[in-house]
């Protein structure tokens, strides 16, 4: 992981915050003379309107004021106050902060809550958790953390205060307005020397104009709504409004620490931390020619190193992150010789290894979690928190996973660090985000690929026995690629047989109520991109028998694996698809004596986002049924969510609809 100093912190924090849900610390009540500081005191009395019974809690105030002087230091100071209004609300009764060991220094942190008998608590210095950031061997960024949900009775406030010095790596900041819950009040301030300057850019809404008094800036918002929860949508760091700041020393005066005009001044500053650590030595490089030594083409060189790479053990140790040293990996042949290294370090190994056998290569500057999260127009390091890698490719290397640098040519885009995606594909939750190229005054943010929905794909086939009783017998066979293999496989290999086994009752069950399993094969092919699956089951009421004349079941045998929820009638965000498609050819072996009386009408639905049909078949005996579904993914406006809902509720309607036979 690349370490930053703001958003990818920010990011550590929320893994922080659901792996510690629950710990709380045991605390004795404070006498009534402990008094809140005046700043809490007026939040607290401010008026919040009335709030539906969703919401968990309101956030009365969220603010960060931040000095920075001459000589690079910098003070930042934050406070924030929330309410909890619900049991569920609890859990943001909580503060956390995080300091680097090396360079900097907790001045202050402070906790309060007010219970709504006006009961002052102060938590003390041993209430305050002092941790290592989870997923980490080692890392000079620690989180100092206070737990209040315990004591967080419905009507509670919750205050908080903290004050840290440090040095800052880059003249730049990011504040989140908001989170998810509804925002009274929200403001970031910023103070510098006298002829320094500020320019802000704001996303996510129109932009926050600062009030300026000298070189000191405030940027504010008020009577933030809640950002409510649906499926489909897009991710909160794009709902809720952010601001990213940056700043510059008087004209013609250097400035304390880096600063970035252009992603090409970016990918300067980058070069110059990693292209002296893509090292190579007789081991490595011997290692790299023995991998590729049956190779024929440039692309299985790439498959054999890129293997090796994902092998790599993911630790991550970060040292001299005050300094910029969470951007610079590890020197190749120090990771080669220890065989781990974090996501860096495996593209920088990678990179070098390519090196040894006459391929370039690039590191790539990504977000990982969130296509859309980094934006063009504010070049800074901070907005990304992985690393990869693009590889310089020739006119004979064909994959989907390709894009057109404007003066480096063809680069393959690759995650040595998804052990689940191989060569010539890319995890879902990167593709189609912005990602810088780190090529020196080369470099550029290029828009990653999106692999289209065909390469994405669930193929199955079913075979199946239907008796006059109703009972079935099941013969399945499922065949994934892309991403939908990714998924497949993801399950697969991150659970027990024995668990893995339940997942796939479960998912059958859900179509087959009452059916026994009676073989679960699956084979992963990931050298092929591929996930094969093979299932029989059995089940003694499948169809049901009505008068002794007419039989009624349900072609579609089982669900298909994803699950697209849009049934609320109103919609306040836009809907975000991802591309995959999926065929089903299902052979029902009718029961002697009974025909086909009714079959349901053929569904033929189309949308610019997709495509979805069935057709039903009698021939020699059988019924045969077919599904075909095709997504190709984007982001569609709110106002458009009536056509999308149709699409899925005809899809839904279609699935459900039930042969008829009747017996002769």
């Amino acid at each position: 992981m690349i370490i930053k100093e703001n958003a990818s912190l920010r990011l550590l924090a929320l893994i922080l915050c659901l792996t510690l849900t629950g710990l709380w610390r045991s605390t004795e009540a404070t006498p009534a003379a402990e008094d809140a500081p005046p700043w809490l005191r007026q939040a607290a009395g401010m008026s919040a309107p009335a709030q539906s019974k969703y919401v968990p809690a309101i956030a009365l105030l969220r603010e960060q004021s931040i000095r920075v002087e001459e000589d690079g230091r910098v003070t930042t100071v934050e406070r924030g106050a929330v309410k909890v209004l619900t049991n569920e609300g609890r859990g943001e009764a909580s503060a956390r902060m995080h300091y680097l060991t090396d360079t900097g220094k907790v001045r202050n942190f402070q906790a309060w809550i007010i219970r709504p008998s006006g009961e002052v608590k102060k938590f003390g210095k041993d209430e305050v958790l002092d941790l290592a950031v989870p997923n980490d061997v080692y890392n000079e960024v620690r989180i100092k953390a206070v737990f209040a949900g315990r004591e967080a009775d419905n009507g509670t406030i919750f205050g908080y205060e903290w004050t840290v010095e440090d040095r800052s790596v880059f003249t730049q900041f990011d504040w989140e307005f908001q989170d998810q819950l509804p925002t009274l009040l929200s403001r970031f301030t910023l103070a510098l020397p006298q002829g320094w300057r500020a320019e802000g850019v704001t996303f996510n809404r129109s932009a926050v104009e600062p009030a300026i008094n000298g070189s000191s800036y405030m940027w504010e918002l008020r009577d933030l709504p809640f950002i409510e929860e649906e499926p489909s949508a897009p991710a909160v760091t794009n709902i809720a409004p952010r601001l990213a700041v940056s700043y510059f020393s008087a004209t013609g005066k250097p400035g304390p620490a880096a600063t970035f005009d252009s992603w090409s001044a970016v990918s300067r500053w980058l070069t110059s931390l990693s292209d002296s650590q893509a090292t190579l030595d007789d081991a490595l490089a011997s290692k790299a020619r023995q991998l590729t030594a049956n190779a024929k083409t440039e692309m299985e060189r790439i498959h054999a190193i890129g293997r090796f790479a994902q092998s790599i053990n993911y630790v991550s140790i970060q040292t001299g992150v005050g300094r910029g040293g969470g951007y610079r990996p590890h020197a190749a042949t120090e990771v080669f010789a220890k065989a781990y290294g974090d996501c860096k370090d495996k593209a920088n190994l990678m990179r070098a290894m390519l090196r040894a056998v006459g391929i370039t290569s690039y590191l790539v500057c990504i977000y990982s979690g969130d296509p859309a999260y980094v934006r063009e127009e504010w070049p800074s390091p901070q907005q990304f928190n992985h690393c990869i890698i693009a590889i310089k490719v020739s006119d004979e290397t064909e994959a989907a996973t390709i894009v057109k640098h404007p003066s480096i040519g063809r680069l393959l885009i690759f995650d040595p660090t998804d052990d689940m995606t191989p060569v010539g594909d890319l995890p879902d939750h990167e593709q189609g985000s912005f990602a810088l190229i780190i090529a020196g005054d080369q470099g550029a943010l290029m828009r990653m690929p999106v692999t289209p929905a065909e390469m994405n794909r669930l193929d199955r086939e079913a075979e199946a026995t239907l008796s006059a009783d109703g009972s079935i017998v099941v013969k399945l066979r499922e065949n994934s690629s892309g991403q939908s293999a990714v998924e497949e496989r993801r399950a697969f290999r991150g659970l027990a047989k024995p668990d893995y086994i339940k997942v796939v009752e479960r998912w059958i069950t859900r179509g087959v109520t009452g059916a026994s399993i009676t073989k679960v094969e699956p084979v992963d092919k990931m050298d092929e991109g591929r996930f094969a699956l093979d299932v029989e089951f059995t089940a003694s009421r499948y169809g049901q028998l009505m008068q002794g004349r007419l039989l009624v079941f349900k072609p579609a045998l089982v669900s298909r694996h994803e699950s697209i929820f849009l049934t609320e009638r109103v919609r306040r965000h836009d809907v975000v698809l991802e591309p995959y498609s999926y065929s089903e050819q299902v052979k029902v072996k009718l029961p002697d004596g009974f025909a086909v009386d009714e079959t349901p009408d053929p569904v033929k639905v189309e949308s610019g986002f997709g495509a979805y049909s069935t057709v039903y078949e009698v021939k020699d005996g059988q019924l045969h049924f077919r599904r075909n579904l095709i997504v190709r993914g984007g982001r569609i406006p709110a106002n458009q969510y009536a056509v999308v809902r149709g699409f899925f509720e005809k899809m839904r309607a279609a699935e459900q609809s039930p042969v008829v036979l009747m017996k002769k």
